[in-house]
């Protein structure tokens, strides 16, 4: 398996993206500039131009014609896929952190960290069909959890919100009344900060990544813990097989801490896990840097990895990753 090496970021990655098709792949970093590639080949398609900050998340459009990014400049953006075309701009009283389009495509939720003396949000937009009547005031605004909030996702029928950050609980939000209706339980949940996100194909359940060295998997309606995946290092990012039972974990050390370990080597693996037993099945190596983000091709024949050290590794599996048994 030989991977595609994708340059164009000239910092660090945040987030990957791939397309309901399957055939574009965008991905964020720290440069102010979200990129779209061919799934297929990673040949670079363009570039979004417009934000003036680290951009840490982002989100497609089921029909691939819209794309939505979060920006540490405090803005959240709508694009045009195709033309990279600026359709609407967000704006808040802070940074901008977790994106996520609702089934159907006429809301969206954006969460925002803390900033000054302001407490993180969670805001729910609605996104018009025409870009011309679009508005910026949100639908709900929900507030409660301490320190930022990494991710929050739409739960199944768009009527919950799920969301877990720095505070190391996930709970449940509904999305019409902005009540709280759940928070893990705190024996079995993270112990430190859950980094990532990802929810399964179907919607059923979700896997959290965090810096407690390890993985999770919930259902996503009862919050029960149904499996845990630990691993060596910090977690920072999380993807789950659509084809086969695997969960991927990348990770690596706090990016101060670098510089102490052997850098020569791409030591930074993105890790396999048998989603069902918990137990390792392989490694993809290569990254000089930490993995900040992974995302599985929705036809789970691919995935790509994001690193600290600025590339985009797109990995086509052989046939012999089909027939893996333990």
């Amino acid at each position: 398996m030989r991977p595609i090496l994708m340059k164009g970021h000239e910092r660090p990655l945040t987030f990957l993206k791939y397309n309901r098709d399957g055939d574009l792949l965008f991905s964020c970093a720290k440069d102010h500039n979200p990129t779209v590639w061919f799934a297929d080949n990673g040949e670079r398609l363009g570039t979004y131009r417009g934000h003036n900050g680290a951009v840490w998340c982002c989100d497609v459009s089921r029909d691939s014609a819209r794309l939505i990014t979060g920006s540490a400049d405090q803005t959240a953006k709508l694009w045009n896929v195709q033309t990279g075309q600026q359709l609407f701009t967000f704006n808040f009283d802070s940074p901008a952190r977790a994106v996520d389009f609702s089934v159907g495509d006429r809301l969206a939720v954006i969460t925002t960290d803390p900033f000054m003396e302001l407490s993180s949000a969670i805001h729910v937009k609605r996104i018009a069909n025409d870009p011309a009547d679009q508005v910026g005031e949100s639908a709900l605004i929900l507030k409660g959890p301490q320190g930022r909030i990494n991710r929050a996702v739409w739960g199944p029928l768009n009527r919950t919100i799920i969301s877990a950050g720095e505070d190391a609980v996930i709970r449940i939000w509904d999305s019409e009344t902005g009540k709280l209706l759940k928070e893990n339980d705190k024996e079995v949940g993270h112990k430190k900060t859950i980094t990532s996100l990802a929810k399964s194909v179907d919607g059923s359940h979700f896997l959290t990544g965090s810096l407690d060295k390890s993985a999770k998997l919930w259902d996503i309606r009862t919050l029960t813990l149904i499996k845990t995946y630990v691993t060596e290092r910090p977690v920072n990012a999380v993807a789950m097989s659509p084809l086969l039972d695997h969960v991927v974990l990348g990770g690596g050390q706090d990016a101060s801490a670098v510089t102490t370990t052997d850098h020569r080597a791409g030591k930074f693996e993105a890790k396999f896990y048998d989603k069902v037993l918990q137990e390792e099945i392989g490694g993809v190596k290569g990254h000089f840097g930490p993995i900040n983000a992974l995302a599985f091709n929705p036809d789970g024949k691919s995935f790509s990895s994001g690193g600290e050290d600025g590339y985009v590794r797109l990995h086509h599996f052989d046939s012999d990753y089909f027939n893996i048994k333990i």
